[in-house]
């Protein structure tokens, strides 16, 4: 199906996305949409197609043929801004995948993601000090971004001067129509990078971006162009996911005082709640592009060579045909097999980072504040309209 009246991508499709997906999963699961960008893509939204398409080759991340597909479909060339942060692993195929993915590998294995577990408490336990209590707040701004940003900065070596900046530059690079001039941040975040390995290379420490300078495995290294674009998959895979993970959680929680009771009364819930939170309201709306390197049948439909390709993760994680109950948030819910942070090759590699900065954060908010409530309705609450990222522009609280 190609065509169908169902508003994906309206103005408001963001608010009401969930019954919005459901709709597309029942109706058209495979369904080719055109976003604001004018770039026309293919949307598969049904668990099972999902899976499959995340870990199949014959949908493509080679950075150079995306970008020329893309290109061939806009009115607008924009290849400085599309290629500029394009050469990282999440943007590749093997072999240069693999190489690349190694490199970055044994900065994330699961013993230094645990022994980070003292310095993130510590954050979470700081900045929850500094919160004021009995009235409005935006826990967005106040918390779960000022968490999850000093984390990823501390492991990469950037200045605590600069790290408020990053902020304002994806946030421009994710919804540039809200936000300000993608190229400008862009531009800006590259100059600031470039600034920042030749500071490292005069002066290495023991950040990630000293090790990513000279990493070097059998002989590999990075290059210019693939040292950048990691450095930008870093940042903003490394503090965005988290906010989201954070704000939506809260949200939900929130909205059913007994499941935030839940955790504080019965904290051996939480990693399982972290991981409901993720299939029910996860932080990725969509993984990133691919491109069809041939016609591929998904379901009942063939998507033609040279498409682009889009696997809508919020949705597949709210298909009943895989979950049970699953417009429920249900922190009982056994492992479910959600795909919030994507499956097979391209698996998100900061995941436990992520997961670990949500147990921490959860923990600590419902001990402390076991009233704590939202500050105005849940459905006055907006959400940002970036394809990728799926999360809330401020979250309203009262800590009490």
């Amino acid at each position: 199906m190609t065509e169908t009246g169902i508003a994906l991508f309206d103005e408001d499709y963001w608010d009401r996305a969930a019954e919005v997906e459901r709709s597309l999963r029942e109706q058209a699961p495979v369904h080719l949409a055109t976003p604001k960008s004018g770039t026309p893509l293919w949307v598969i939204s049904r668990y099972a197609d999902a899976r499959a398409a995340l870990n199949d080759p014959r949908f493509s991340k080679d950075s150079d043929r995306l970008n020329a597909v893309i290109l061939s479909k806009l009115d607008q060339p924009e290849g400085e801004l599309s290629g500029l942060f394009s050469k990282h692993m999440l943007n590749s195929d093997p072999p240069d995948h693999t190489r690349l993915r190694k490199l970055l590998a044994r900065d994330f294995t699961a013993r230094r993601i645990a022994n980070l577990r003292p310095r993130v408490e510590s954050l979470v336990s700081g900045l929850l000090d500094e919160l004021p209590t009995g009235e409005p707040l935006d826990l967005i701004e106040r918390f779960a971004f000022p968490l999850p940003i000093t984390v990823i900065c501390e492991l990469m070596g950037v200045p605590e001067a600069d790290r408020s900046r990053f902020r304002g530059w994806t946030s421009a690079l994710m919804e540039p129509a809200r936000h300000g001039d993608g190229l400008t941040a862009s531009r800006e975040m590259a100059a600031f990078f470039v600034d920042l390995f030749a500071a490292k290379r005069a002066n290495p420490g023991e950040d990630l971006i000293s090790a990513l300078t000279v990493a070097s495995d059998d002989g590999d290294r990075l290059s210019e162009e693939e040292l950048l674009a990691t450095a930008f998959l870093l940042i903003v895979a490394g503090h965005e996911t988290t906010v989201n993970l954070v704000g939506n959680g809260v949200r939900w929680l929130l909205e059913s005082p007994q499941k935030w009771a839940a955790l504080r009364e019965r904290p051996e819930l939480l990693p399982r709640a972290v991981e409901e939170v993720l299939r029910f309201d996860g932080p990725l709306r969509m993984a990133t592009h691919r491109f069809t390197t041939e016609d591929v049948t998904v379901g009942e439909v063939t998507i033609p060579a040279g498409e682009l390709v889009m696997i809508n993760l919020t949705s597949a994680n709210r298909d009943s045909a895989q979950f049970e109950h699953a417009d429920e948030l249900d922190l009982d819910r056994a492992h479910s097999g959600h795909i919030a942070f994507g499956h097979g090759l391209h698996h998100c590699l900061g995941a436990p980072l992520a997961r670990l900065e949500g147990e921490v954060a959860f923990a600590e908010l419902t001990r402390r504040f076991p009233s704590a409530r939202l500050a105005v309705p849940g459905e006055d609450l907006h959400r940002g309209t970036s394809l990728v990222m799926n999360g809330y522009r401020t979250l309203p609280v009262v800590l009490t």
